[in-house]
């Protein structure tokens, strides 16, 4: 999950900048002072060492290291960002925001453009550039069908946690979810067959901050303006989904600042103004795509589906959608395509999706509430425009 260095490289290596210490299942004392639980994830910046205790998670040294970027990066003008990064035929870059289960992974895993990463990218003044060395894909109900590239990327070399398998054949059942639902893979970028190595591109043309919306009102894409765009990356909403949470069973709405909440040190107006700055300077277009559900909230409409999700984004690759007609979407004050190829028009336009408006309308209001109570906490270090292009 980490780049690893080459053999010219590791001659020359020195001492470490940051040490881990990774003690697997060795459980933390709980009777220490400050300590919840048998697990414990603790960085000293000071000494510069990251010590894990009473967990297997592989995520836990992935996301150890994230936090660490996440503190040096941006003291160089550089922005660490929670996302994934592809590249077009022609050298156009998409950026992919979002949480984990809002589809960062497979929506970045595309047999048509070349992938550079699928969690942690920097956005210097060059352009984008992966931090890792390879992805961490969830596996519950993987597929060949529905996620060729991911399937295909396990083979030797890839490492999978916590499925289930038979001894006697070797052959994994991804459905099987009696460990948790939070089933994974980790392999070398490499496995990717459309990888680009070294995994690096230039300047993003188009921003995609995915949300996985439980309440099922939002649209499955909008085209924000910078304001708008500032406003949702320091929102960060989406759904906690079963299988990347303990404890959680169905989705329940959340916000999480830059989309990375957990890992970001700095306050998150110091990862926003880098955002609005580099957006600006290389005018990237920024789309809000809803991959949750469609028709009725959560237990009454669908998740949407992936089909759908991959020709709004071949749109946004290929141009049609910039060029599509738009509507405002109410309260939120969002601007809607009317239309997208391959996506039947009512699917982009929630309410017709429902069939109590009436609820639809009382349900649109609620997320509204939340959005408003969220930002609260942050109105103090946001400007008026990013105030004013919140939910009315």
């Amino acid at each position: 999950m980490l780049i690893r260095p080459t053999p010219e490289e590791l001659e020359n290596f020195g001492d470490p900048d940051y040490t881990i210490y990774n003690a697997g299942a060795f459980p933390a004392n709980r009777f220490s002072e400050g300590m919840t639980s048998a697990t414990s994830v603790s960085l000293n910046f000071a000494t510069r060492e990251f010590v894990i205790l009473g967990t297997q998670y592989a995520g836990e040294m992935k996301k150890g290291v994230f936090t660490i970027m996440n503190y040096l990066l941006p003291k160089k003008g550089i922005l660490s960002m929670h996302a994934s990064a592809n590249e077009g035929k022609k050298g156009d870059v998409t950026l992919f925001f979002g949480l984990s289960g809002t589809g960062k992974t497979t929506l970045s895993a595309d047999p048509e453009r070349q992938l550079i990463g699928d969690d942690e990218h920097a956005w210097s003044d060059e352009g984008v550039y992966n931090i890792e060395g390879g992805c961490y894909a969830k596996a519950i109900g993987l597929t060949r069908e529905k996620e060729p590239e991911i399937y295909d990327a396990i083979r030797f070399g890839a490492l999978l946690e916590n499925v289930i398998y038979d001894r006697h054949t070797g052959v994994v059942d991804y459905n099987n979810i009696s460990i948790t639902e939070n089933t994974r893979v980790s392999y070398p970028l490499e496995h990717i067959p459309n990888v680009k190595i070294p995994a690096v591109g230039g300047h993003p043309k188009n921003i995609v901050m995915l949300t996985c919306d439980a309440f099922g009102v939002l649209p499955p894409v909008a085209k924000l303006t910078p304001a708008q765009a500032m406003y949702h990356f320091i929102s960060g909403y989406t759904a906690k989904v079963a299988g990347t949470e303990v404890g959680v069973k169905e989705p329940q709405a959340t916000f999480s600042a830059c989309f990375g909440a957990p890992f970001m040190v700095w306050h998150p107006a110091k990862y926003a103004e880098l955002l609005a700055e580099k957006i600006n300077k290389h005018n990237a277009n920024v789309w809000l795509v809803n991959t949750g559900w469609s028709g009725g909230a959560y237990g009454v409409g669908k998740r949407m589906s992936l089909k759908v999700t991959r020709a709004i984004l071949d749109a946004i690759h290929d141009g049609s959608l910039e060029k599509a007609k738009y509507e405002t979407f109410p309260v939120f004050n969002l601007q809607v395509p009317t239309s997208c190829p391959n996506v039947d028009p009512n699917v982009l336009i929630p309410m017709k999706t429902w069939g109590d408006h009436a609820e639809y309308s009382k349900t649109l209001m609620k997320l509204s509430g939340l959005f408003t109570e969220n930002f609260k906490k942050f109105e103090s270090g946001a400007s008026a425009e990013i105030k004013a292009a919140g939910p009315k």
